[in-house]
């Protein structure tokens, strides 16, 4: 194998990938990035066998051939080399690859090819999804996902494309993000999985390096495959049943107060600095008003007024600040819509004049 390329296309290809080599594994040929050169573009693949990432750069190919190198440490030389090209070359009887930039020459030692895992083929026509309304979807919901392994059905996010929209929701039990958004052409089967949120952003960030390449979806049974330009991103689908969202959504709400978001979210940030040690953010509804207000008891209090098109009796909720803060991030428009029962039921924030995205969160029960 005899690889030429300029330092910055190969960095760039090896920067994508090696967000899937194994910090711990098992297998030594995970921690490794797969180098490989054929009659089309040279490819760096890496996987942890959860998530695999599939790149082309642009680079010229003398001779033909497949190597694994050690993922971290190669990124390290690549990174450190002098601008220009760089060549890469087996050497079969030395079992070592000699990397060359300039006057710099490094000689890395090759892992087992062999146990380096297969790439999962796509098969059969792809789902083809718009990128742009893709990737919008993917930030405003992966974040609500869960991160405790102990559950792993909620480290994912339900995703289902059917007709000419594209849903998906994620929650981690405290929290839930549904968002709706409209297909330009209906795909022509239903698709739906539970795909690891960990998998979605990845994804997002290919789609944000190639803004305009539609993205190709397929599904197997236990994994899904997307094609963004020259990527091919492979992950795990989740195994489990995901939980019923729409019976989690309360039918009705006793009151909706609509307020500026931008106002709001820098009232929330600002109030958010003294609720520290899991203490709660409160808002207090009263005539007119909304107090965001918070206390950590070593460290001090803060509260701030705002006016609010509330009427009734007084009611006083609390939230996970941070959970408000990524709520109201979420939603893109200039008004938001607080839907409330009671303080001991979930609250609602929804976009104002819009019904594409609800983000449901648990209240934290108050001491009076």
């Amino acid at each position: 194998m005899k690889i030429t390329a300029s330092r910055q296309a190969l960095l760039d290809a090896l920067l994508v990938v090696s967000r899937a080599v194994s910090a711990r594994a098992a297998l030594q040929a995970l921690s490794g990035i797969h180098v490989s050169a054929g009659e089309e573009q040279p490819r760096l693949r890496a996987t942890d066998m959860e998530l695999g990432l599939d790149v082309g750069f642009e680079g010229e190919t003398e001779v033909g051939g497949e190597v694994v190198l050690p993922g971290r440490l190669l990124v390290e030389v690549v990174r450190s080399l002098p601008e220009g090209q760089v060549g890469l070359e087996l050497r079969t009887s030395e079992r070592d690859v000699e990397i060359t930039a300039g006057s710099s020459r490094f000689h890395l030692r090759t892992l087992a090819s062999d146990d380096f895992p297969r790439q999962p083929e796509p098969d059969g026509d792809p789902v083809e999804l718009p990128g742009d309304a893709l990737r919008a979807t993917i930030a405003k919901v992966a974040r609500a996902a869960s991160r405790d392994e102990a559950r792993p059905v909620l480290t994912g996010v339900l995703v289902t494309a059917e007709g000419g929209e594209l849903t998906m929701v994620a929650t981690d039990s405290y929290r839930l993000a549904v968002k709706r958004t409209p297909l330009e052409a209906e795909v022509p089967e239903k698709l739906e999985a539970n795909i690891p949120a960990r998998a979605l952003r990845e994804l997002a960030r290919l789609i944000e390096a190639a803004p305009d390449e539609p993205v190709r979806v397929w599904l197997t049974r236990n994994q899904a495959i997307f094609r963004v330009g020259a990527a091919l991103l492979s992950s795990r689908l989740i195994d489990g049943q995901f939980p019923n969202y729409r019976q989690l959504l309360p039918e009705s709400y006793d009151h909706e107060v609509k307020l500026p978001r931008p106002e709001l979210l820098e009232v929330v940030r600002r109030v958010s600095q003294l609720a520290q040690r899991n203490a709660a953010l409160r808002l207090s509804f009263s005539e007119g008003e909304l107090v965001v207000s918070a206390e950590t008891p070593d460290l001090g209090d803060a509260r701030e007024a705002l006016p609010a098109p509330y009427s009734g009796e007084l009611l006083e909720i609390g939230f996970n600040p941070e959970f408000v803060r990524d709520g109201l991030d979420s939603i893109d428009a200039d008004e938001v819509v607080i839907k409330l029962i009671s303080p001991l039921r979930p609250g609602l924030l929804e976009p104002a004049g819009a019904d594409d995205f609800s983000y449901l969160v648990m209240p934290i029960r108050l001491n009076v």
